[in-house]
């Protein structure tokens, strides 16, 4: 298959993108900032038409990527990029499939389980899960990112692509080893001791192993028969304290301070970021997957954590 990557040169696209490659299939990948890689980049602004588009007339699936990172303080310029950044390239991406001559069979577009409620009552999946925005007393940089999210997905909905089957994925936190991504800050934190329980801890993790998300990715695109949107995370979020706790025992240490609600938002303000990544309770379980025959390779934290940290000792010692 010829796949092509918009946005794909950040931690989740280099992912997929060498999965993919080396399973032998044509890899492009669109970037505002080409750099060589073993397959190839070509240059896009992500708002615009441009030569870029010759690549999805002859293409099997687009991987939407594209939008800039929400580790920031939500400033109003930076605000203005996350949102442009989304909606911008998802228009400009929905446009050139639907000016190809021959459309793409299949368009993933990333998306965000934060789109959820901030809940600790029941898990949201796809048919029962409640969108967020209305939460009693959620500030309102959280009511800002559902506004982001659910702008996203409608920008998505909006396109005319009669020929292109699409799947939205509201993807948890992908864990990965990779130097700079969520695993790597996380163990930072406990590697210093500083990997205890963030607020009171009771709000919930989800997250999914990197290999199963490039798993998920791959059978979306076989499974032609689903649309719409999807849940892409660990069947089994857990609560923040008991996911800290697992990190530190794969880490191989009790050492730990708890994180007050108040020293997190004064930490968040010196390293330019927002306390909503870490404060809010994602509690998002992966209905349709499920219901439709996937399995898990790394369901369970206490497993998958043991083989992240194996993986990140790995990279650091070649």
């Amino acid at each position: 298959m010829k796949i092509v990557l918009p946005g794909g040169s950040g931690h989740i696209g280099e992912l997929l993108a060498k999965a993919l490659h080396s399973e032998g299939h044509e890899v492009v990948v669109l970037s505002r900032r080409p750099r060589p890689a073993a397959w190839r980049v070509i240059p896009w602004d992500g708002e615009t038409l441009g030569a870029w588009i010759a690549e999805l007339d002859t293409t099997d699936v687009v991987i939407n990527l594209a939008g800039r990172s929400v580790d920031c303080r939500y400033t109003a310029a930076r605000r203005r990029e996350i949102m442009d950044s989304r909606i911008k390239s998802t228009q400009i991406v929905g446009e050139a499939i639907s000016r190809a001559r021959h459309p793409p069979a299949t368009w993933l577009q990333a998306s965000t389980a934060t789109i959820y409620a901030h809940r600790y009552d029941a898990p949201n999946d796809e048919t029962a899960g409640i969108i967020g925005g209305s939460e009693p007393g959620a500030p309102e940089t959280w009511r800002f990112s559902i506004d982001v999210a659910t702008t996203w997905e409608r920008t998505f909905n909006d396109a005319t692509t009669p020929y292109t089957r699409r799947v939205a994925m509201r993807s948890a936190i992908v864990m990965m080893p990779d130097r700079g991504s969520a695993f790597d800050v996380l163990l930072g934190l406990v590697r210093r001791g500083l990997g205890g329980p963030a607020g009171d801890g009771r709000q919930f993790v989800s997250w999914v192993h990197g290999a199963d998300f490039v798993r998920a990715v791959r059978w979306l695109i076989d499974h032609t028969e689903v649309s719409g949107a999807v849940n892409i995370a660990s069947p089994n979020p857990l609560p923040n304290a008991e996911f800290m706790k697992e990190l530190r025992d794969a880490w191989g240490t009790d050492r730990s301070r708890e994180i007050p609600t108040w020293l997190l938002e004064v930490g968040a303000a010196v390293i330019r970021t927002e306390t909503e990544l870490v404060l809010k309770s994602r509690r998002v379980i992966p209905g349709r997957l499920l219901a439709h025959g996937f399995e898990f390779n790394w369901p369970d934290w206490p497993t998958a954590v043991r083989d992240l940290v194996a993986a990140w000792r790995q990279k650091r010692s070649t």
